[in-house]
């Protein structure tokens, strides 16, 4: 393996390994602060305990997914010198807008939200949470319009004289039709992995603590946390549909090869499940449904899917001699594991639901073995999203404007990316397992008291205090 291989594996890990927070902080922070909320109303001290206790594993989820978070810009300089010489002009104004503001956002307010619970006013403390999860979306916005834009690059000029591209209309960047597609589904995902998180939780609790005076708490929130999957599963199908038509019209390699589409088809079939050559060449056997691939790709059922040889050679004569194909097996598996994952996590709580009905406690134990695997599945159906998503791009890193190859830092070696890349796995090896032990930990421990916060105007000089 080259420094270009290596340096594009590093970027992968990493990436997925940061996004593995992110979804949970998004979603899991408006869930707390529906749970706040509630509270506020209604006066129910139960919701006090499920938001202190959801805000604990929020906290933890935060502060590790802003250590993993750094690492992504230094790698645009380390191993991507080029690639951020040729975009930096772009990617400039929405990652520094997403630092400033978004981000300064929910780190200032989650601040004041973990030390003011005894020193601000009610109102204004579950206002700081909510600033928080505003602050949480703002920033999913500005980045995912900085990737956007890497997919179906506007709003520019090139400048042959600089090799750079250039910032032309800012509007542009920020509604990209690309951007406006992604964003609810990535939101989708993320309220679909908090949501079997708090799920998962509430039924390990209702499951091996039935009797304790938490089951009534938890049985809220695991009602809360199944709708929230259900809804949010609903959501992805419904937003990677418009975005599946989207991505046909601007990257139609992509489209095919999720499918392995070779041949151009009229109308096309979906393949559920496919055995092929280890190349992703041939087809050996297949399941598939008529013309639901004409339908995801155009909306028409009888919609015409270009071809992978199609594609290739109208790229070869626009482009130049290469191949412009991704990994098909990759892109085909991918594709349908981030499908699957998000299905059964949604059966999931539908089964929840149904062992909840009518005041009912859950008891099964296949139940609560699912509980456990249940927050796995939507973080593995994200990864195989992005996953999709960024190798299907290939071979283009900013798509019909700069190769892959041609963003690699070219002063970077081999052994340096080698060390780089050891360093980090060993590194994000030790977080992960410092990350899972203390949610286990806390998870597990059940609900704190259900002291409301002090009146503020009682101990006006009481000095700031970390509520958990």
């Amino acid at each position: 393996m080259d420094a270009l291989d290596l340096a594009r594996w590093q970027f992968g890990v990493t990436t997925v390994y940061h996004f593995l927070f992110v979804p949970i902080t998004i979603g899991l922070s408006c869930l707390v602060a529906t749970m706040q909320t509630v509270w506020a109303r209604t006066g129910d001290k139960r919701w006090l305990r499920l938001t202190r206790f959801y805000g604990k594993l929020l906290l933890i989820n935060f502060a590790m997914g802003v250590v993993t978070g750094i690492v992504q810009e230094f790698q645009f300089g380390m191993n991507w010198s080029d690639y951020s010489r040729f975009v930096g002009d772009i990617f400039g104004a929405p990652l520094a807008i997403e630092a400033l503001l978004a981000f300064f956002l929910e780190s200032t307010f989650l601040g004041l939200w973990i030390f003011g619970w005894d020193r601000l006013p009610r109102r204004i403390h579950l206002a700081c949470i909510w600033a928080v999860a505003v602050g949480t979306i703002l920033s999913a916005y500005f980045i995912l319009a900085a990737n956007s834009w890497m997919q179906h690059p506007v709003g520019y000029r090139f400048n042959p004289e600089t090799g750079r591209a250039e910032l032309h209309d800012f509007g542009a960047v920020l509604t990209n039709k690309v951007t406006l597609v992604t964003f609810p589904h990535t939101l989708a995902g993320c309220f679909l992995t908090a949501g079997a998180l708090v799920l998962a939780v509430a039924l390990w609790h209702l499951i091996r603590r039935p009797g304790t005076d938490q089951a009534s708490a938890f049985r809220s929130a695991a009602k809360l946390g199944a709708w929230v999957t259900i809804g949010a599963a609903a959501a992805a199908f419904v937003t990677g549909d418009t975005q599946g038509k989207i991505m046909t019209q601007v990257q139609p390699m992509k489209m095919a090869a999720a499918e392995a589409l070779y041949e151009t088809e009229q109308p096309a079939a979906f393949s559920i499940f496919t055995i092929g050559t280890l190349d992703g060449s041939q087809e050996v056997f297949s399941v598939t449904i008529p013309g639901l691939l004409s339908w995801l790709a155009t909306g028409d059922f009888d919609g015409k899917v270009e071809g992978i040889n199609d594609l290739q050679a109208q790229y070869v004569a626009q482009y130049g001699p290469g191949s412009y194909k991704p990994i098909i097996p990759v892109t085909y598996w991918t594709f349908r594991l981030m499908i699957g994952f998000g299905i059964l996590a949604a059966l999931v709580a539908l089964w929840a639901l149904w062992t909840l009905r009518r005041g009912r406690t859950p008891t099964s134990r296949w139940l609560v073995r699912a509980a456990v695997v249940l927050p796995l599945l939507p973080l593995a159906g994200n990864a195989c999203g992005w996953i999709f998503t960024e190798m299907g791009r290939q071979p283009w890193i900013v798509f019909s404007e700069m190769f892959t190859r041609d963003g690699v830092s070219p002063s970077v070696s081999t052994g340096e990316v080698v060390t780089s890349l050891a360093g980090f796995t060993l590194l994000y090896g030790a977080l992960a397992v410092v990350e899972v032990g203390l949610l286990l930990r806390f998870a597990k421990a059940g609900l704190p008291d259900a002291n409301p916060p002090s009146d503020v105007d009682k101990h006006h000089d009481r000095p700031l205090s970390f509520a958990y």
